[in-house]
């Protein structure tokens, strides 16, 4: 019988997950749907139980015929996110989301005048941001002290599933460095006297890499999920990082770019960098340091159009974008739809779409969100660089690289060249990855092999150069003008 492992990622808008052979073959796949929710504006939450109970169904999926003897399993998910439970594991509260949710800001405020914003860059990689965990944890403690005083464990997606899995209580160091102030991106370790002042009555997990076992799987949880009992579970990541591990993206001077619901870049870099307008943190593997950005939106734009225009195949819309032409006949997006993280930071930001006529069409503003990313792109690796990183390879997954149209962009706006594999499932395949490692001497080299390259095309990317000066021109002519909007959406009553 042919020897298998599971990988599960936990995403935004669906979990994902596949049975990989030991040479990498993709044997099955699954997918389970769901949304998050929206409570006020600036507040994106999910209910946590939805994590198991997906993983669950995906598992008894894809062992359902038993053509496989599946020997370990990895997880990911997106993040960092807050799950806090109390001491019995049960969720007090929904999931409060990654940097999408933008609920903390006086929260981020006050934390960084009492502990330095340079002394936190320092320390911990990163500038409190929408992403750090410590800011919501501050915001439950805040607004939920209910909630805050029963608080006593933390979870992300990955180590959630673990826990469940395996009855362990463990966290990754890349998921933890994301934790910021809690994490000492130098000694990596928990960092104890702010700890003690963020989150004083919960209890942190010992922390692991992501291809560590965290466990092996328990006799409940395999009659559960239908997985063996007694095979190892890795400990785990966020989503972006096991991607980036899926294409083999984590030697020194590599970007990753992910294309999924929001846009993600991971630079790897011979030793730590800082930048107040990025993220530094340690990486998936041991020894490893990243610099990395991310954008609230980008496929979820995409999703909106597409919705709000009758719900036509991407295929087709696609095929519009495509006829639209470079420049999408005269519009230009802004694509800050639920604010921006880096390299702007602002949870104010907000879309434009300027240079409407009534002759554009769905095709025309398709394509503008797929030049606005390419833009969003080409500014965080801008700000990469002066940071002291040295892009060298660009490598591309993700659902998005699918159809070619929009990572032809993307290197048209910003002059890179991006190696796309064979295989771009994402997450979960690189989560595969780090389960076969706990078994067998695999390398994503052999298991995923590039199969193409995507170049700038020059009179295109001639095109987007004059396009890029005036996304930047209109991002700032639009600024004040996008946080007064935001500041009275906050006050808004809910359709």
């Amino acid at each position: 019988m042919t020897r298998a492992v599971v990988g599960v990622d936990i995403g935004t808008s669906s979990s994902k997950g596949v049975l990989v052979g030991l040479d990498g073959a993709v044997l099955r796949q699954a997918t389970r749907e769901h949304a998050v929710d929206r409570p006020r504006a600036g507040h994106v939450e999910m209910d946590g139980s939805v994590w198991w109970d997906e993983l669950v169904s995906i598992c008894r999926e894809l062992v359902a015929d038993a053509a496989a003897e599946v020997v370990a399993v990895g997880v990911s998910g997106m993040g960092p996110c807050v799950l806090v439970t109390d001491a019995d594991d049960v969720p007090l509260r929904p999931v409060i989301l990654y940097g999408v949710d933008t609920r903390s800001t006086a929260q981020i405020d006050r934390l960084t005048t009492e502990l330095g914003a340079d002394e936190i860059l320092a320390r911990c990689g990163s500038v409190l941001t929408s992403q750090a965990v410590g800011p919501k944890l501050a915001w439950i403690a805040d607004e939920e002290p209910d909630v805050a005083d029963r608080a006593r464990r933390l979870y992300q997606p990955s180590s959630w599933l673990v826990r469940r899995l395996t009855g362990s209580y463990v966290l990754d160091h890349h998921t933890a460095s994301q934790c910021t102030p809690l994490y000492d991106v130098h000694a990596q370790e928990w960092f104890e006297p702010w700890h003690r002042l963020v989150a004083p009555g919960i209890e942190l997990p010992p922390l692991h890499w992501p291809g560590e076992a965290a466990g092996t799987v328990t006799p409940e949880a395999a009659a559960e999920t239908g997985l063996p009992a007694g095979i190892p579970v890795t400990t785990g990541t966020i989503d972006a990082w096991a991607e980036a591990l899926s294409v083999g993206a984590h030697g020194v001077g590599d970007l990753m770019l992910m294309y999924g619901t929001t846009m993600f870049l991971i630079h790897t870099v011979p030793e730590p960098l800082t930048h107040p307008s990025l993220w530094g943190t340690v990486g998936a593997l041991p020894g490893t340091r990243n610099l990395a950005g991310g954008m609230a939106t980008s496929g979820a734009v995409t999703a909106w159009l597409r919705d709000l225009v009758g719900s036509p195949s991407y295929a087709d819309l696609l095929g519009d974008a495509d006829r639209s032409g470079v420049g999408a006949r005269g519009l230009l997006m802004l694509p800050y739809f639920a604010g921006e993280r880096t390299p702007i930071l602002d949870p104010d930001a907000r879309g434009v779409v300027a240079g409407l006529t009534l002759s554009h069409t769905a095709g025309d503003l398709y394509r503008a969100a797929l030049e606005a990313t390419g833009f969003a792109v080409r500014h965080n690796v801008e700000v990469i660089e002066a940071a002291g990183g040295d892009v060298r390879r660009v490598v591309a997954v993700g659902g998005g690289v699918q159809g070619g149209l929009w990572i032809q962009i993307v290197s048209d706006a910003t002059g890179l060249t991006q190696e796309v594999r064979t295989v771009s499932v994402g997450a979960s395949y690189g989560g595969a990855l780090l389960a076969a490692q706990l078994i067998a001497d695999v390398s994503i080299d052999t298991w995923n092999p590039v199969d193409h390259v995507v170049e700038p095309r020059p009179e295109a990317a001639r095109e987007y150069d004059v396009l890029y000066d005036l996304y930047g021109r209109l991002h700032a002519g639009t600024v004040d003008v996008a946080h007064a909007l935001a500041r009275r959406q906050v006050s808004a009553p809910r359709p």
